[in-house]
């Protein structure tokens, strides 16, 4: 798998991957750039995003039609993250975070390069053609709509910079989240967030009078003002109980507050049955158009779906969006077009599609090989995020997909085969089957993503975790590995029904019947060898490959766990009588591959950072001793300072070349 750069509209920067050890083609594929966190200007069509080049992030910015130019000049995998990218309403100013973890702003900040002390967490500026500028520590970076100030948060404290000084004009109990300004510029909206309770809070920007919308018991998110600034509207919702039927409820609510005194009227309460708990987006998922209306998602016809609703008189809301798919991401435009990320036309990649915040006929607006993803507006264009078979996430405007900046392509990549196959009880699971090369039987594995709300697709993956998986899977197949990559059960893109599935997870864990049933599907093929069959996965994915061993050695043969839960053990609510307690905690052991670990015998091999902040390491550490007070062959590699989503490029690499040694090993 070679790779190269071809440089369309855009500055090509010389590179070389960092000296790890010899450069290979996995390490030149891993190296690729990778786009994410894009903004976009609200006059004028600019757009920014962050470039991971082999762990070397850098910001860049262009304009429709014209050459892309780089913003900063870092040269290190240092595991620094850049993030929260904002600009101006003009676009002459560029704000971004630099430290810490996009994940967990306000938690402890990672040390991932292991560095003598701890890297710092700040917030830049840069005007137009100048160098980057700290205002001070924190994240969320928001500009005025003026463009002359800047609003962020720091733990709980609310920040404003002007005129070249930052101060502190709040301090509440919670994390700050949705910062955004009123459109008079004179206050700011957000959401003050307290572990089992958040609240919608508006604060004047002079630091004077907090104003909380009607506080309730239970989650107030998604905050989205009238376009006068003097209404806010909200989603109220709670979790369920322990054992709530499915058709219990009402849980969650569509609220609007009056933007003075925060005395708030519920506008519309979601029914019971189906779409009766709140399930939103990826992105923002309440937008208020200028024609009077509320856009939210909803799962009423069992798939994600953007309805409507009046904003004044409420009543039945309508649905702008409907079929067997799910609405991945929308947004909405000032001139109230909705534009919404889908898998309309196939289920394993997305598209961008329209349709009027009025209603009418949904249009789709992108086309190709691909998906795209993350619909960005700028001065009245569309962009996004787009990534096909061969090349990585790279930004496109929609219009032809023309790239705004670098588009980088995998030499050698072969494009993933859509399967389905069914279970022993009747589900029908999709995959993408990467075929190994070389004359058969050929050894195999099973790929399983984390999450588990998920879903990989045919092609590189948005996502950098997944984009990093998916060239590992192209470097398994080069090697003659065939791969079946396994969207199973409680993973997201085909409907409420399968993401909540019966007896997931701590209920049962009925979601590795599809990874057993994918097992058995390839040790079918007349090209794989039975009994040279593994699996390897991450987080979730982790978990299935644990339990995978542990059930299953006679047909998996091999696994590599990187970062999995092992056991499923914790406190149950409450709510439930002792009995139920006892009864749903044995549940939990049932389900966890500690509950079948006496019939583990393949070998594995642990990965794991040692300050991750997702899954706990001694979940690793559990299972290390378990398995050697058996004696059961197993292989370690930790990473101290690594978090979850391994920030260094170098981290990755060595991780997976280890795996693939290591499958080398036990399967061929």
């Amino acid at each position: 798998m070679r790779a190269t750069l071809k440089p369309l509209a855009a500055t090509v920067v010389a590179f070389a991957p960092p000296a790890l050890a010899q450069t290979d083609d996995l390490a030149t594929a891993l190296a690729l750039p990778v786009a994410s966190q894009m903004a976009g200007a609200r006059d004028v069509p600019r757009f920014a995003w962050v470039e991971n080049r082999a762990g070397v992030r850098n910001l860049w910015v262009a304009d429709a039609g014209r050459q892309a130019r780089q913003v900063t000049r870092h040269a290190e995998d240092d595991g620094m993250m850049l993030y929260d990218p904002a600009l101006s309403p003009d676009g002459r100013r560029l704000a971004y975070v630099r430290g810490g973890d996009d994940e967990f702003p306000d938690g402890k900040i990672p040390n991932t390069a292991s560095a003598a002390f701890t890297p710092g967490q700040q917030v830049f500026v840069v005007e137009d053609g100048g160098d980057p500028t700290p205002i001070g520590d924190g994240h969320l970076p928001v500009f005025s709509p003026d463009g002359q100030r800047i609003a962020f948060t720091r733990r709980g404290e609310l920040w404003l910079w002007r005129a070249g000084k930052a101060a502190r004009i709040a301090a509440v109990p919670g994390e700050v989240s949705d910062l955004k300004w009123t459109p008079d510029g004179k206050r700011l909206l957000f959401v003050d967030n307290r572990n089992d309770r958040a609240f919608v809070a508006l604060l004047d920007a002079d630091g004077g009078r907090l104003t909380y919308m009607e506080p309730a018991l239970g989650y107030s998110v998604e905050p989205a003002l009238s376009p006068g600034g003097d209404q806010v509207a909200y989603i109220q919702y709670l979790d369920p109980p322990a054992g709530a039927a499915r058709d219990g409820g009402p849980y969650w609510s569509i609220r609007v507050a009056d933007a003075a005194t925060g005395k708030a009227r519920t506008l519309w309460t979601a029914p019971q049955g189906m779409g009766g708990r709140y399930y939103g987006t990826r992105q923002h998922n309440l937008w208020w158009s200028k024609g009077g209306r509320l856009l939210f998602p909803w799962e009423r016809s069992g798939f994600l779906h953007v309805y409507a609703i009046d904003a004044a008189k409420g009543g039945e809301p309508r649905a702008l969006t409907s079929g067997s798919f799910e609405v991945e991401t929308f947004v909405l435009g000032a001139d109230d077009m909705v534009t919404f990320a889908a898998n309309a036309d196939e289920a394993d990649r997305r598209h961008f599609w329209q349709v009027p915040a009025s209603g009418g006929t949904a249009k789709r607006v992108t086309d190709g090989k691909g998906s795209e993803s993350l619909p960005v507006l700028a001065g009245g264009l569309l962009a996004g995020i787009a990534a096909d078979a061969r090349h990585p996430a790279h930004p496109v405007l929609a219009k032809g997909l023309a790239p705004l900046g670098e588009t980088a392509e995998m030499k050698g990549a072969i494009a993933p085969e859509a399967v389905t196959y069914r279970t022993e009880d009747g589900v029908t699971v999709h995959g993408q089957l990467f075929r190994g090369q070389g004359k058969g039987p050929r050894p195999a594995l099973i790929f399983v993503h984390g999450g588990p709300r998920r879903q990989m697709l045919l092609g590189f993956h948005h996502a950098q975790y997944y984009s990093n998986a998916y060239v590992m899977n192209q470097a398994l197949a080069a090697r003659g590995y065939t791969v079946l990559s396994v969207n199973y059960r409680s993973g997201t893109g085909y409907g409420q029904a399968f993401r909540d599935a019966p007896g997931i997870a701590r209920d049962g864990a009925s979601e590795y019947r599809d990874v057993l049933a994918g097992g058995r599907w390839l040790a079918a093929q007349t090209d794989v060898a039975p009994d040279r069959i593994g699996i390897w996965g991450g987080s979730w994915g982790g978990y299935l490959t644990a339990l995978a061993l542990a059930r299953n050695s006679d047909l998996f043969k091999a696994g590599a766990d990187f970062h999995g839960v092992h056991t499923l053990l914790r406190n149950v609510e409450n709510n439930l009588s002792p009995e139920q307690q006892a009864a749903a905690r044995q549940k939990q052991w049932d389900s966890s591959p500690m509950g079948a670990i006496g019939t583990w015998r393949s070998p594995v091999l642990l990965v794991h950072g040692d300050d991750d902040r997702n899954v706990d390491f001694g979940q690793s550490l559990l299972l290390a001793r378990e398995l050697a007070a058996r004696r059961v062959p197993h292989e370690e590699l930790v990473f101290p300072n690594e978090r979850h989503e391994f920030f260094r490029y170098a981290d990755w690499l060595t991780a997976y070349r280890r795996t693939i040694s290591f499958f080398d090993a036990h399967l061929k």
